[in-house]
Order: structure tokens, then sequence, then C-alpha cells
């Protein structure tokens, strides 16, 4: 009697290593292309790290986005130690603060008092919050307990810079997401329908693309958020200027995404989805926009950051998100003087954080370009 083969399925952990290549599907491939780009892997790390703490900047911040310390205005940024003066290792605290009228310029002076030491606390209890506008808490990462920390210092007023630079991380950060998402929406469908229908359709909609990208775009945010009503609450005032982002980007997506439109749509696969049964937008949506999602993917890392610029220029100027809420944008107002970056040249940090967030995007985007390169 022979004895009848015995047929195995071999798992995807007993692959090897060129079988899980030769089998992986496209994103896989990019992914493992994206890690060998270190420079965009760490952008990609620390991206995620910003939006954590953007999302989460209660529990970060040691004080109120508020609250003014009418003793300790336009305070420097403030020294954590590890030794104390006579070098004996204490652990990370802060020494107080004393200031005293400096009468060549007519401003407080702020000294170290090294007769004062207040150890640093983690996980301790301070200024009453609500996360996210709906729990009640009071835990704060770090605190100096009876003294004072301010890590980026103060402002005229007397608040923590530190605090209300990561609560304005949180809407420069997400406006440009918000955006971006709304103008990706109208850009791939306004494009697809031009590059898949074409003829009249085809003329009237690169007609608004063209007209759409003739205004400039400075005048016509500055326009449209002059408009925005001063009554309007701070919720409402964001998501107005996130629409008026929205309003110019989409057009040169719809270009481009009209091209690649123009080239699929006489591919065999599209005729076959037809004989399927499949309506056009089924057509559009399920299989021509896939087919350069690699390129769709990389135009969104490359366009949130003009997103995150467009907000902050908008705040710096008074248009965009107006105090009581806080951005980059509107804590960059107060350092828009020269005399206010030469005594407080701190006050410039908010700007630091958005070259920053500018520059990690850059990175992250052309990283995933490389990794979506079938050439390279």
């Amino acid at each position: 009697m022979i004895d009848e083969p015995v047929h195995t399925t071999k798992t995807y952990a007993d692959l090897t290593a060129e079988e899980r290549y030769f089998m992986a599907s496209q994103w896989q491939l990019m992914w493992r292309k994206f890690k060998k780009h270190r420079l965009a892997y760490a952008a990609l790390f620390l991206l995620g790290l910003l939006y954590f703490l953007a999302f989460t900047y209660e529990f970060w911040a040691p004080y109120g986005i508020d609250e003014q310390r009418l003793d300790y205005i336009s305070v420097p940024p403030t020294s954590i130690h590890l030794f104390d003066q006579d070098g004996k290792f204490r652990g990370p605290f802060v020494y107080g603060l004393s200031g005293k009228i400096n009468f060549d310029t007519f401003m407080r002076d702020y000294v170290e008092d090294q007769s004062q030491v207040f150890p640093l606390r983690f996980f301790a209890q301070g200024d009453e919050y609500y996360f996210w506008g709906a729990w009640k808490a009071n835990l704060h990462f770090f605190s100096a307990g009876e003294g004072k920390i301010f890590l980026f210092g103060t402002d005229k007023l007397g608040r923590d810079l530190f605090s209300r630079t990561l609560a304005g991380s949180r809407i420069s950060l997400t406006v440009g997401l918000i955006g971006v998402f709304l103008s990706f929406i109208l850009g791939c469908l306004l494009g697809g329908i031009s590059g898949y229908f074409g003829g009249t359709v085809d003329v009237l909609i690169q007609r608004l693309i063209e007209f759409a990208i003739s205004i400039p775009t400075i005048p016509i945010w500055m326009a449209l958020s002059a408009a925005v009503p001063n009554n309007w609450s701070s919720l409402q005032t964001y998501f107005a200027i996130t629409l008026i982002l929205s309003i110019i980007g989409w057009a040169g997506l719809a270009r481009v995404v009209r091209g690649k439109l123009l080239e699929l749509r006489e591919n065999d696969y599209v005729m076959a989805a037809k004989v399927g049964g499949a309506t056009d937008f089924q057509i559009i949506l399920d299989h021509l926009l896939p087919g350069f999602m690699s390129y769709l993917i990389v135009n969104l890392t490359l366009a949130i950051p003009n997103m995150i610029l467009g907000e902050t220029a908008l705040s710096f100027l008074g248009l965009g998100i107006r105090a009581p809420a806080v951005s980059w944008g509107v804590l960059i107002q107060d350092a828009q003087n020269v005399h206010s970056v030469a005594t407080q040249p701190w006050m410039l940090i908010p700007g630091l954080m958005v070259i920053l967030a500018v520059l990690l995007y850059n990175f992250l985007g052309d990283g995933m370009r490389d990794a979506a390169d079938p050439y390279r």
C-alpha cells in the first residue's frame, strides 16, 4: 500500500526571511524601508511624543495656564540643581527666588536664594484642573512644593510659559491634522471626479482649481479670518480657522489626483470592475485612489507643516486663535518687538516649538517618500 503524501501548510512564523520578503504586502515593504531611514524614524517617535504631551498636557503642566503670579513677572527659566552649594548631592531641587528692582532698566531682576531649597516632587498633588474639560483632578507630574519652578520662565502677567506652551501645542498641532484631513477629502473627491469623468465636469473643476490657486494665500486667509465675529467662543473660532486653512489647500492635491486618474482609468482592471457591476464612485474609491496611496500619504505629511505655519501666522497677527485660548501663535505675540526679545528671550520658546514640529514633519515626509519610491 502506497502512503499518500502529507500536505502541510506553513504558518507565517515558519516562513524564512526570504519567503516573508516576497510575500510581504506593499505596506509591509514600505514599513521595512521606512525603519531604515533613521532620521525619519526618530522624527516619527518625537512627533508621537509631542502629540502625547499635547493631548495630556494638564497632567504635565505644573500650573494652570491662566494663573497669574504678580510677584513673579517676567522670571527667566528656573535652573534645576542636583548638588547644593557645598557640593552635596541632594537630588533634583530648585532654589527660592528673590527679586529686586533694577534702576537701570526699571525691571525686576530675579536671583536664586540659596538659603531656600525646594526638592522636586513627582506625581504630586497641586492645582486642580479638568482633564479634557471633563474629569476633575489635581495630580501633576512634578511640583516644587512651596517653591516655584518655571522651566520656560514666565510672561509679563506672571503666567508659567511652560504650562502655556504645552497647552498651546494641543491647538497648534491638531489644527494641522484637521485642516489637512478636510483638504485631503476635498482634493481626492473633486480631483477624482475630474479625472475619471472628464468632459464638461473636468473643465468646470479645473477652472475652479485654477481660480483657487491664483488667489494669494495670506491675503485670503487674513480676509476670511477678519470676518470671524469677535464674540465667537474659542471653540467656534478654532473650527472657523480650521475651515479657512482648508479652503485653499485642496486645489494642488486635486490637480495631482486628476492627472493620476487620467492615466489609471484606462487600465484593464477598471473595465473589469465596470463589467463586475461596480459603480463609478466605487471604482474611484476602491480601485483608482489606492493605486497611488503612497503618494497621498507623503503629501499629507508635507501639508500638515503648512497648516501649522498658517495657524501660527494668523494667530501672531491677531486674526486667528484669540485669547483666552492658547496656541503657539498666540504666545509668540508677546515676543513681537525688539525690546521683548532683548530682555526676555525665553518668550521665543513657542516659536522654537513651531520650528521643531515643522522640521520633524519634513523629516518624516522625506522618509515616507523614500520608502514609497519603487525605484530605490
